[in-house]
């Protein structure tokens, strides 16, 4: 699902996607959606969330590797493990 007058869900930055993801919580504590619309919002609310914690996941091991490197000069890129599909 994309976002009003904007880029797919998916397409967004780590910064875009955590400002969806307000917007739609912000949405959803209004009270003021039908059912459909809430079930929908929440929907997308849980991807979005799926994939910034995943994006968070990716940048932690990211960042062990570089310490446990040192100053990051002997670092290997993290290839990250294939998502499960759903």
């Amino acid at each position: 699902m994309g976002t009003p007058g904007g880029a797919p869900a998916d397409q967004l930055s780590f910064e875009g996607a955590l400002e969806r993801l307000e917007a739609i919580v912000d949405r959803l504590e209004d009270g003021e959606l039908g059912l459909e619309a809430a079930l929908a919002a929440f929907e997308e609310g849980v991807a979005l969330s799926r994939r910034l914690a995943g994006e968070l996941d990716t940048a932690e091991r990211r960042i062990e590797i570089l310490v446990q490197t040192g100053e990051g000069t002997g670092a290997e890129p993290f290839d990250p493990p294939d998502e499960p599909d759903d």
